[in-house]
């Protein structure tokens, strides 16, 4: 049996046998997911099914692969109403696989990820879908950080302004060439930054391909996932993110066609909306978190051709991801500009 990227079967078996967790049979390991995000598999034996989730083995962003956060915010809200995987076992240091890796039970259910995967999906079911998306991330952020242990999960004051200048750094190591609306944007979302925000668990990749979906039930979520970009911030940065990746051309980032981008769902105006109603929240400044999202997801398309151009496997497309950053970059534009018509 030939290995996968990334894995080790025999050095898996050992740690889960390490951590008192019976393996019944054989031990099988297939790939889920790979390429720009953690690396996914699915671990069976004859009784039971795990999911193991690792960095990728090259072009590591190490905040944007952080197991520990994974599994620190995963295993926190067991306790809560947002549906997350029962944690099994964490290799914190990497002994096993040579980096950290986090187990977890199998949820059974359906994910979304491409608009081929819509195709079986009522308008009413892909709508009903939407808006358990939003009840969800609206449960997410009613969560108390101090009650499951989180209170010191990430630094809320301040958290937008670093992540302006995060973003700013960021791009300042991945552009390609040079794009003077980038800075223009940048300076303009330093002018702009919120006097005072809210504080919450955010998710920081909030969509439906991240969440899997109850097997019989699209309109229920049975777990969210991919949790490694959470930290305590402003919950309207997930909201507006969540929102930003309706675009179409973020097809162009992920080297897809994504279904989040469907015109079956809800426009983002319309997803907004009803986050504000769900959770009692009004969206201050929301030209500004639309214009950061933009910003975010920008940088991150230039990124991954950066990556891709470094010689780094970065996935079908990268090459062309850079494409969507002006697109992106111009929309922030327009958003910081409306929000001050």
């Amino acid at each position: 049996m030939s290995e996968l990227p990334g894995m080790n079967r025999e050095a898996l078996e050992r740690f889960l046998r390490g951590n008192g967790i019976e393996v019944d049979g054989e031990l099988s390991v297939e790939m889920i997911s790979g390429g720009r995000s953690n690396l996914t598999y699915k671990a069976y034996d004859d009784s039971s099914t795990w999911v193991v989730r690792r960095p990728p083995t090259s072009g590591l962003t190490p905040s944007a692969h952080d197991m520990a956060r994974e599994w620190a915010v995963t295993e926190a809200l067991a306790s809560t109403d947002v549906p997350v995987a029962t944690t099994v076992a964490f290799d914190r240091d990497g002994s096993a696989l040579g980096a950290p890796m986090t187990v977890v039970e199998f949820v059974p259910g359906r994910v979304v990820r491409s608009r081929e995967d819509l195709g079986d999906l009522t308008d009413a079911q892909v709508t009903e879908n939407a808006a358990e998306l939003v009840r969800v991330l609206a449960r997410l952020h009613a969560v108390d950080p101090d009650a499951v242990g989180l209170g010191s999960f990430g630094r809320p004051d301040g958290f937008v302004s670093r992540q302006v200048a995060t973003w700013a750094r960021q791009w300042e190591r991945v552009k390609t060439r040079d794009l003077p609306d980038v800075e223009r944007l940048h300076r303009a979302l330093e002018a702009a930054v919120p006097a005072g925000s809210a504080s919450s668990i955010v998710h920081g990749d909030y969509r439906v391909d991240n969440t899997i979906l109850a097997v019989d039930d699209v309109g229920s979520v049975a777990a969210v996932v991919d949790w490694e970009m959470s930290t305590l911030g402003d919950p309207l940065t997930d909201v507006a993110l969540m929102c930003i990746y309706r675009q179409p051309v973020f097809d162009a980032v992920l080297g897809a066609d994504a279904a989040w981008t469907s015109d079956r769902y809800p426009s983002a105006a319309d997803l907004a909306q009803h986050y504000a109603v769900e959770s009692g929240r009004e969206l201050h400044d929301w030209g500004f978190y639309l214009a950061l999202a933009n910003f975010k997801l920008g940088v991150i398309g230039e990124g991954i051709t950066y990556r891709a151009l470094s010689g780094s496997d970065t996935g079908a497309g990268a090459g062309k991801a850079a494409e969507a950053t002006g697109e992106f970059v111009a929309a922030g534009l327009r958003a910081l500009a409306g929000a001050t018509d």
